[in-house]
């Protein structure tokens, strides 16, 4: 075996799109075999973590560090079909606004080119004490550059 099995799974920007690839096991799914709907929201979590990850964020050393940490503070979901029991699934994530606290990011749940899923995310940086807090300069300006020019 190589390495790159043992290895977890990494998403990868496109352009100014992050791509995420899942696929649909049976703790996602309710008896009829379709995924709950509150497991979109853990999709596209997963796909945001790892989108932060590749444009190079570090959260966990923010968050041991005591810097800080993104929240959702908002999330506009429209779902528009549902994903089944071994369906591969895309989570495509866009930074569409960034704020001095606060990021919009705009995410698609895909399965080919059918859309299930679309929804507008809302995440605030806030410190320890749950408050809102500017985001490291740094962290601003990749996302301004990721959604301007891509990777």
């Amino acid at each position: 075996m190589t390495g790159d099995v043992d290895q977890p799974y990494a998403g990868a920007w496109r352009g100014t799109t992050h791509h995420f690839a899942i696929r649909v096991y049976f703790e996602d799914t309710d008896t009829a075999g379709i995924v709950y709907y509150a497991n979109y929201l853990k999709y596209m979590e997963r796909a945001r973590s790892d989108m932060l990850r590749a444009a190079g964020i570090d959260q966990r050393g923010a968050l041991e560090a005591g810097d800080g940490v993104y929240v959702v503070t908002e999330a506009h979901i429209k779902y528009r079909g549902s994903a089944r029991l071994d369906d591969a699934l895309l989570i495509l994530s866009t930074i569409e606004e960034v704020r001095g606290a606060s990021c919009v990011i705009h995410q698609r749940v895909m399965r080919g080119t059918a859309m299930l899923a679309d929804a507008m995310i809302t995440a605030a940086f806030v410190a320890p004490n749950g408050r809102p807090k500017r985001q490291p300069r740094d962290w601003v300006e990749r996302f301004e550059r990721l959604k301007r020019e891509g990777a």
